[in-house]
């Protein structure tokens, strides 16, 4: 009776599965129904040759959902069976299958997650029974199989169920496995893609780094050689295989390395150097213009040169940029260095000019100026600077020593609060100052006195005097621009232009008249006092010899003086007003008669 049995299930099952064939080449399954075979096969054989063929189907088809749908379309097959719906494991949940059919698959899938991998019982409207099969692999549940059938399935019905279920969850391994295999692979590919391009920028760092030492130890090498421009210069053309060069501030050349060095060099336009400058002061890092790429060359702010690479092909690529700026830094210190020197430099003419001018003694005098690398010992004219358009700042006073050094005027420099001072060891040439620095300031509004020569060191307070009067005349005069010499004023060394008898007159009386009649009252000799002092170019001692008094005594007349008339000996204006007042007194009016 049970073989019986056995053999009426195996014949149901095979008509069922003889309805359908799988076509595992695609990765899905068709159905069709197949025409009568030429030899019958046995049922068990039947039946064992479609559950082959299912297996088959099963394990060719790579998507879990397929396979998962695979398997409930072959359910209804293996006994009186409905496959309700189906679950997938999909990140540690449970994933209805897109196929499922449930009226109410919020209640089954409660009971599903209930179950938390066991099989177990599900209760569905309408089917008297209903289980939640398990699809487990060894990696664990893989999802879900809910079948019912209209009765409860014989042993042998639920052997073919459990052999499908089995199947299927084997099949989802192999799937699963095929899934995280293929997964792995991108993961390795892209892991392998990363390595890769990972060791093609470790190679370039590993570049970068050999460039940028080889740039830093070439610069080190320069800085310590001590060979200041020519060798930064020099190096930098060897880095980037471009011309380099470096200018001043005012964008005259001081150093050219490489082929192209224009002869002569182009003369700079101030007012298109500054505007430049400031273009490229407001970028930050090398900045192009036309054909060179431009480092400032600008510790704690001050722009003290420019470093540039010539680059008209636009070859320039990063590592030029490094060696730019790495030699744009080390010029700074080089330049920051000779600055220093030059400021150094500067302060010790300065004091001793500003010496000379209020009188020292010779011996001194002669050892500080062979100590800053000027000999005293020649004739020397004192030259006086003036342009009423610029301030008699730092900035003057170097646009000034430029160029009286362009024009090949060997001096020591200072300034006052209107004007700046040479002590030139030569006679200055009538035009070349004048017109240099009328090129350097952009304006011919500018004038020049020079003094009459001077062979002593004693002499040269009385000589600063003639040059600011020849400053004074050719600023009175109808062609105020230009230069004038104290030599060449005649009688105006004393007159001036255009005065007459009666406004020298006035002009001693301005001047001289409380002194004139203090002197009157009180019979002494303040003004043949001021008279002498001048005369002697504020000399004390020669001052006190000639008027036979006492050095102390000649001080306090003079202080005097400074009390009665109220004007004071130190200020520029005052002296000059009161030293012209005095010979004009002396020569032309014929002193105190």
């Amino acid at each position: 009776m049970a073989g019986s049995r056995t053999h009426s299930l195996h014949h149901r099952y095979s008509d069922r599965m003889s309805s359908f064939t799988s076509d595992s080449a695609r990765g899905h399954s068709t159905f069709t129904r197949r025409g009568p075979r030429s030899r019958p096969l046995a049922p068990a054989d039947h039946d064992m040759r479609h559950l082959t063929k299912l297996s088959r189907a099963l394990f060719a088809t790579p998507d879990e959902d397929a396979i998962l749908r695979l398997a409930m379309d072959h359910i209804a097959a293996a006994g009186p069976y409905r496959a309700e719906a189906g679950y997938l494991t999909v990140d540690g949940d449970l994933r209805p299958s897109p196929k499922s059919g449930m009226t109410q698959p919020s209640a089954v899938g409660r009971r599903v997650r209930e179950l938390d991998g066991q099989d177990g019982p599900v209760t569905v409207p309408g089917r008297p029974w209903g289980r939640a099969l398990g699809l487990r692999g060894l990696e664990g549940l893989h999802g879900y199989l809910v079948v019912t059938s209209r009765s409860r399935p014989t042993e042998d019905e639920q052997s073919v169920l459990a052999t499908i279920v089995q199947q299927t969850a084997a099949a989802l391994s192999v799937a699963f496995a095929r899934r995280r295999q293929r997964e792995d692979a991108l993961k390795l590919h892209r892991l392998r893609d990363e390595h890769t391009a990972l060791q093609r920028q470790l190679v370039c760092v590993a570049a970068e780094l050999v460039y940028q030492r080889a740039v830093q130890s070439l610069v080190a090498d320069v800085a310590a050689s001590s060979g200041g421009e020519e060798a930064i210069t020099s190096a930098l053309h060897r880095l980037t295989g471009l011309p380099a060069l470096v200018e001043d501030r005012f964008g005259r050349l001081r150093s050219w390395s490489g082929p192209g060095c224009p002869d002569p060099y182009p003369e700079p336009d101030p007012v298109r150097r500054d505007e430049m400058l400031h273009a490229v002061a407001c970028q930050a890092g090398p900045v192009r213009t036309k054909d060179r790429l431009i480092s400032l060359v600008r510790p704690h702010g001050e722009i003290l040169g420019v470093l540039a690479l010539v680059d008209d092909r636009g070859e320039a690529d990063e590592h030029s940029v490094l060696a730019l700026e790495q030699g744009s830094s080390s010029l700074a210190s080089e330049l920051t260095h000779l600055r220093d020197l030059a400021d150094v430099e500067r302060r010790l003419h300065r004091e001793l000019v500003d010496d000379l001018l209020a009188g020292t003694d010779e011996a001194s005098a002669y050892a500080r100026s062979a100590a800053v690398g000027h000999d005293l010992h020649r004739s020397h004219y004192i030259v006086v600077v003036e342009w009423p358009n610029r301030p008699a700042d730092e900035a003057f006073a170097q646009t000034v020593g430029r160029a009286a050094s362009a024009v090949g005027m060997r001096s020591l420099l200072s300034r006052r609060s209107d004007h700046v001072v040479l002590v030139a060891d030569a006679r200055p040439h009538a035009s070349a100052l004048y017109k240099e620095l009328s090129r350097e300031t952009g304006t011919r509004s500018g004038m020049i006195g020079v003094s009459a020569p001077c062979e002593r060191v004693d002499e040269i307070p009385h000589r600063y005097q003639e040059a600011q009067r020849a400053l004074e005349v050719r600023r009175q005069s109808r062609e105020r621009y230009g230069t004038t010499f104290f030599e060449g004023l005649g009688l105006y060394r004393i007159l001036g232009p255009g005065n007459d008898h009666r406004e020298l007159e006035t002009f001693v009386q301005e001047w001289l008249g409380q002194l004139i009649d203090y002197d009157s009252l009180h019979h002494t000799a303040m003004v043949e006092t001021l008279t002498r002092y001048f005369s002697y170019g504020g000399n004390y001692d020669e001052t006190a010899d000639s008027l036979a008094i006492h050095r102390s005594t000649l001080r306090y007349r003079l202080q005097r003086i400074r009390d009665i008339s109220g004007n004071d000996l130190a200020n520029v204006e005052d002296r000059l007003n009161l030293q012209v007042a005095t010979r004009v007194w002396k020569i032309v009016l014929g002193g105190p008669g």
